[in-house]
């Protein structure tokens, strides 16, 4: 099949274009046509090198953007963008052609909606935030520091101060958002959503049209299988942005109230506060992919405190993989991949104390060494390898072609919900 990759960057940047272009590479290795659209280059070398088709429009994100007025426009609607995409996607056979988009709102904007519409073909969308659903993208009050349970563009919505900058750019992102709904039309451009948790789907649904098919396809876990540590469990880790929604500031609290050395891998706006408000902590910065995993594996534990949504906190997969039993909060979808009580532990987000109680328990190094070879030994039973991850997504592909063969468009059909 001809497989058309949608997404901002065409490099990696982060886990979105990550998993999509990894996934470009595992397609095209298996002998399908891939081409990749995105908005921001320089394109990733291994996807020429592949024999994969780029087309990048060398555009900006708001992180290379001089003129920011400029880039709001084009936040809000890339005409550029729309246009290429429809003359990409004109004339391609919808018996074998799907194209799934991984990302629009950093740089392609909703205008691909109506480039997606009118090329009808089976299109389909993963879900790796809320930006489809959502103006800010996570469901996530960032001055109040608290999930967002308000109905996205209801007027308590739109009263409502939630972005991590300033009221302004919530503005502008409502101002995108209608775009997205009553211009571009492109919730109903994707009869079928792929998500990547359970917690996920839940929060979605009631913000997606009825009919819409949903479709579980776990994001692959880049990490190789080592033998399991010999010596004593080491300090409890957090790895990741060092940021209040990410929990940092309860870890930091709950492991002096325990008693215990809390270790930072990463960085971010809460950093320097924390370095300074609890000395004892160890700021480490961030490592490469090895490096971590080699924390990893001498952790005593793994602590994932975020308080709001996260549809696959890869890190949690990862230090499972690495043989580390993991604490998570109950808010966010990385308590999924936890066994309470046997691969790690929950507890009730933003709570100190109860976090603190379960880095108690877990000083005891028998209990620690228990936890994570149970951890090593869920996780590999069935790994969440690229080749799963592939093998999963080319069922979901022939679903989509299937799907749109019996409408006879790759438009969304009036159907009673499935899910696979």
């Amino acid at each position: 099949m001809h497989v058309v990759l949608v997404v901002d960057h065409a490099f990696v940047n982060g886990g979105q274009a990550k998993v999509a272009l990894d996934a470009g590479l595992g397609l095209a290795a298996q002998g399908h046509r891939v081409t990749v659209f995105a908005a921001v280059g320089p394109a990733d070398p291994r996807l020429e090198a592949a024999g994969i088709r780029v087309v990048c429009l060398g555009q900006d994100d708001i992180g290379t953007a001089k003129n920011k007025l400029a880039f709001a426009a084009q936040a809000i609607w890339n005409r550029t963008a729309a246009r290429r995409l429809a003359a990409e996607l004109h004339g391609l056979d919808p018996r074998d052609t799907v194209v799934h988009v991984h990302a629009f709102a950093k740089a392609l904007s909703p205008s691909i909606g109506r480039s997606l519409a009118a090329s009808g073909l089976p299109c389909l969308y993963t879900m790796h935030e809320f930006f489809l659903v959502c103006p800010n993208g996570g469901f996530y009050a960032y001055p109040a520091a608290r999930i967002c349970h308000r109905v996205p563009m209801s007027l308590a919505c739109l009263g409502t101060n939630c972005d991590a900058r300033s009221y302004p750019r919530k503005l502008l992102r409502v101002v995108r958002h209608a775009a997205l709904e009553h211009v571009a039309g492109l919730k109903d451009v994707f009869p079928h959503i792929i998500t990547i948790s359970a917690l996920q789907e839940r929060v979605i649904t009631p913000h997606l049209p009825a009919a819409t098919r949903f479709h579980r396809v776990d994001n692959p876990i880049a990490v190789s299988r080592a033998p399991l540590r010999s010596e004593p469990p080491g300090d409890f880790l957090f790895v990741g942005r060092i940021s209040t929604e990410k929990g940092a500031p309860i870890f930091a609290e709950a492991a002096r109230l325990a008693g215990v050395r809390p270790v930072f891998v990463g960085d971010g706006p809460a950093r320097a506060e924390l370095a300074a408000r609890y000395p004892e902590a160890v700021m480490l910065g961030w490592r490469d992919e090895a490096g971590v995993h080699a924390l990893m594996r001498t952790a005593r534990a793994l602590v994932f405190p975020s308080v709001w949504y996260e549809g696959q906190p890869l890190t949690v997969y990862e230090a499972l993989a690495c043989g580390a039993p993991v604490i998570v909060s109950d808010a966010c979808a990385g308590r999924e991949a936890v066994e309470d009580g046997e691969t790690g532990y929950w507890f009730r987000s933003g709570d100190a104390a109860a976090l603190a109680a379960h880095l108690t328990r877990l000083r005891d190094d028998d209990l620690a060494a228990r936890m994570g070879r149970s951890a090593y030994e869920r996780y590999w039973s069935a790994p969440l390898t690229i080749k799963a991850h592939l093998d999963r997504l080319g069922l979901v592909y022939e679903h989509v072609l299937r799907d749109a063969g019996r409408a006879g468009t790759g438009v969304r059909p009036a159907l009673v919900p499935a899910r696979s």
